[in-house]
């Protein structure tokens, strides 16, 4: 069964540790200095935070499966997803150790499917992924990037009815 995964990079791990234990209600399940984990059932899920690396915000999605059978089951799915596969064994990472697929959907963001082995204790290293993918963030269409606050083509407007935004 899968676990939905979530690691997002904060800029204060105490200031999050409080906001995301109130808002799950309850602990992390995991507590480092520069990390933390909850391990949710409703939903069910993987929350991690931490302090390492990358820029603050969603840092990776993904999914966590129960066995390395699973894990593998995966792999022709996620292949056909992103020809760029990344496959990772024995990979350190998170206070864990994991045997993992890493994929990067058309935006640019990280999708990681990983078996957790067993726990390390210390972080590990952040696979390089996010340079497989177009972007490290979201990257906008050309629909939402136009002046959207413009009056349409065609339409009579004075060039003093117009917003700051549409003047030029």
């Amino acid at each position: 069964m899968k676990r939905f995964h979530v690691h997002v990079s904060v800029g204060n791990l105490d200031e999050s540790i409080r906001f995301y234990s109130t808002l799950f209600s309850a602990q992390p399940t995991i507590r480092q200095s520069d990390y933390a984990k909850w391990m949710l059932e409703d939903p069910r899920m993987n929350f991690a935070i931490s302090t390492h690396r990358q820029p603050v915000g969603v840092n990776h999605l993904g999914f966590q499966v129960e066995s390395g059978e699973e894990l593998r089951a995966l792999h022709t799915q996620l292949q056909a997803a992103d020809a760029q596969l990344i496959q990772e064994n024995d990979q350190p990472c998170c206070y864990a150790r994991s045997d993992k697929y890493w994929v990067t959907d058309p935006t640019g963001i990280a999708w990681e499917t990983f078996h957790t082995l067993g726990s390390i204790p210390v972080y590990g290293e952040d696979t390089q992924v996010f340079n497989h993918g177009a972007s490290i963030v979201p990257v906008q269409s050309q629909a939402a990037t136009e002046k959207a606050c413009c009056v349409p083509a065609g339409k009579a407007e004075s060039t003093a009815d117009r917003s700051s935004c549409c003047a030029g």
